[in-house]
């Protein structure tokens, strides 16, 4: 039957419970029709049973979920299948050796009586050949999982595998657990010489990928060493070709050594350091005595200066927070008259370097007009951010100097202070500021114990955000104490109380790091910058090897940070001595990309530009390096355990170029005992099937119909 072999339905529950089902309902839709109103003819009401039944049965049909499967018998004939390594560590190590067994198996293998074969290349990619001399040996990359990628997706009778390679994998995953679920056997034939040769190795390095300006680093370097038993070695390490630190090691043959070398830097930005450790004569490669690495150096640490308008417990306080954290560098003014301040400092100097401004009862009524316009000049100009507060030395008539910057408008200046609570509102708990360690913040900040409000009248700016009012005898008052602003690239924050240094004092043990918290948090929230770059711009990664293609990948928004997918995206890269110049291509919803090739080993400055119908949208740039290192030149003993052990997973075997004659005979008993029938079926899930649930709507309408034209009830 139309060359189909075997038919199955399957059911989701017992086929006996279906028949009973349709026997009863098929009994039902006739002692329906048995009576009706208006009598019809015998035929009619037959008919009108038919369609019922019939939509009822296919009705019932879907509810216990019909699959049809059809079989057939297929004759395939069986078929290995024989892949060989064509990356270039097969002519780069021991080159003529290698090559000779490739030619050497190929010829055997088509002497050999074993009928049905193909062949395939492989190394980045796999990919058929007809002819050995089709091999270029040039691939940059080995990736063995492309050839189970590759068996996958042939629908053929493979009976066996055979891999020709050297075992060294430069890209991808180790496939073994790939070639195991396969099922079927893996022969591998090892490639050039499996014993050790000298040579001594950078084999990784660890650092912290961000650091800070002048603030002492470790470099971690893994050095192995195979032949040098005893010898010493020098690891030096470079930043840009200077000479930052260097260590003496004794290698110690077969065994890794570890080193740590001291990094400083000196500047902020994208760095590039280069490890290098001694060449000695007698190794057998030079390119893996040098690693090059990347590391990005924030900007300095955030320095923060507290101004305060006199000494206080709230300025002890805050400053004892701050200094916890150790990227930070505070500093502080303490005013003690008009044109003095305890601290020993060059005022100007310590205002123009600061980020973070924390103004403590500051100004004061003892605040000289040219310190105070030295404040609101970095805040205004630079958009320093800060964070005011309140005290008893608190002069809000001076403060309206910064009144544009400020998060609240001073209606009316007055003198003393109202003991008050901090009330929050529950939709405020998990606001930068206020969040905590405990999942509880809310009920940590409405038990605080009172500070002193000012009685100023002060009214929050209408972009600004109340994050506590307050309570007076436990009756909430709609005052602000805790209000914070943010305004374009401007931000800043205001207690508008004192003696805050109360809440440090708190006794309840799970409050006992709410001020240090938010004290913190408020650092980080006044100095976070929250400008998205519209265009993003970067290479797949940042150091390549000698030959291969450089991938970029670039990101375009619009100001509503919206994807743009059709923009003019380009870049330059620059090195060498040459610039060239690329244009990415669109891959949808703002995301581009762009390659280039036979590019030159160097370091690489690159910078991007994004226009749509002639205006800038934005642009990056960065840095990226070719290696001299090839890749497939780092790793040059042949991997005899992985390959025994791919081999073994699968049920196969492991030869050596110099003794695989074996491979032959049970290539060809494979094939003899592999079956020839392949049986394919095929699945028809019938209950989902539109086409159902149109025949089942189409009988009803159409007993409907019948119904109402013999004026049926």
């Amino acid at each position: 039957m139309f060359g189909i072999d075997q038919i199955s339905l399957s059911l989701s529950f017992s086929p006996y419970l279906l028949a009973l089902a349709i026997i009863l309902l098929i009994l039902f839709t006739v002692f329906t029709y048995k009576y009706t109103i208006p009598k019809v003819s015998g035929a009619i009401k037959i008919f009108l049973i038919a369609l019922r039944a019939a939509a009822i049965l296919l009705l019932l049909f879907a509810i216990f979920e019909p699959v049809l499967t059809l079989s057939k018998k297929k004759i395939i004939e069986p078929v290995n299948l024989v892949f060989f390594d064509n990356s270039r560590s097969i002519v780069l190590v021991d080159s003529l050796q290698k090559v000779n067994a490739v030619n050497n198996f190929y010829k055997d293998l088509q002497n050999s009586g074993l009928e049905n074969f193909e062949n395939f290349k492989f190394g980045e990619n796999v990919s058929s050949v007809d002819e050995i001399s089709q091999a270029g040996f040039s691939e940059r990359r080995t990736n063995f999982s492309k050839i189970f990628e590759k068996i996958n997706s042939e629908n053929k009778n493979i009976s066996s595998v055979v891999i020709l390679s050297d075992g060294i994998i430069t890209e991808g995953a180790t496939p073994v657990y790939q070639a195991e679920r396969s099922g079927i056997p893996v022969y591998t034939i090892s490639l050039g010489d499996t014993s050790r040769k000298n040579n001594i190795e950078i084999i990784k390095i660890i650092t912290n990928e961000i650091l800070y300006p002048e603030t002492p680093s470790t470099i971690n370097a893994a050095i192995s060493s195979t032949g040098f038993n005893g010898k010493t070695a020098k690891v030096n390490l470079f930043e840009e070709g200077k000479l930052i630190d260097s260590k003496d090691i004794e290698l110690n043959s077969g065994r890794t050594t570890n080193v740590n070398l001291s990094y400083t830097p000196k500047s902020s930005g994208e760095k590039k350091l280069l490890l290098t450790v001694t060449e000695f004569e007698g190794e057998s490669n030079f390119a893996d005595n040098k690693k090059n690495i990347y590391i990005n150096v924030l900007d300095n640490k955030i320095n923060v200066l507290a101004i305060a308008g006199s000494p206080s417990p709230d300025l002890s306080f805050v400053l004892n927070s701050l200094k916890q954290d150790e990227n930070l560098k505070v500093n502080s003014l303490t005013q003690i008259s008009q044109n003095s301040f305890l601290e020993k400092a060059d005022v100007n100097k310590l205002i123009d370097s600061a980020e973070v401004l924390y103004l403590i009862g500051f100004p004061s009524n003892q605040t000289s007009q040219n310190i105070l316009n030295k404040v609101n000049e970095v805040i205004t100009k630079k958009r320093i951010p800060f964070f005011f507060i309140a005290s008893a030395t608190s002069d809000f008539s001076k403060l309206k100097t910064l009144q544009d910057e400020l998060p609240f408008t001073i209606l009316n200046a007055s003198q003393g202070f109202t003991e008050v609570r901090a009330n929050i509102d529950l939709r405020n708990s998990n606001d930068p500021l206020m969040k905590t360690s405990n999942q509880n913040s809310f009920n940590e900040w409405n038990n605080l114990p009172p500070v002193l409000r000012t009685n100023s009248s002060i009214q929050p700016k209408p972009e600004s955000k109340v994050l506590a009012t307050v309570l007076i005898n436990n009756i909430p008052i709609n005052n602000p104490l805790i209000v914070t602003r943010r305004l374009g690239k401007s931000r800043s924050a205001a207690i508008l109380g004192k003696d805050i240094w109360r809440w440090k004092l708190q006794r309840a043990e799970n409050q006992n790091f709410l001020f240090d918290n938010f004290i913190l948090n408020s650092v980080k929230w006044l100095n976070t910058n929250e400008e998205q770059k519209s265009v993003s711009i970067r290479p797949v990664r940042k150091v390549f090897s000698l030959g291969e293609q450089v991938d970029f990948i670039a990101q375009v928004y619009d100001e509503t940070l919206s994807p743009v997918s059709d923009a003019e995206v380009s870049i330059k890269i620059s090195g060498k001595g040459e610039v060239r110049n690329l244009s990415f291509s669109p891959l949808g919803n703002g995301l581009y990309e762009a390659s280039i090739q036979n590019i030159e080993a160097g370091d690489y400055d690159f910078s991007g530009f994004a226009k749509l119908t002639g205006t800038d949208l934005g642009s990056d740039k960065g840095k990226f390096t070719i290696n001299e290192i090839d890749i497939e030149m780092i790793s040059k003993r042949t991997d005899n355990d992985f390959l025994n052990l791919l081999a073994n997973q699968t049920g196969g075997k492991y030869f050596h170029q110099d003794n695989y004659s074996q491979i032959f005979d049970i290539l060809k008993n494979n094939s003899a005992q592999r079956s020839k029938e392949k049986i394919e079926r095929s699945e028809f899930v019938l209950w989902s099937n539109e086409l159902l649930l149109v025949l089942i709507i189409l009988l009803l309408a159409v007993e409907w119909f019948i119904r109402k034209r013999s004026g049926m009830v």
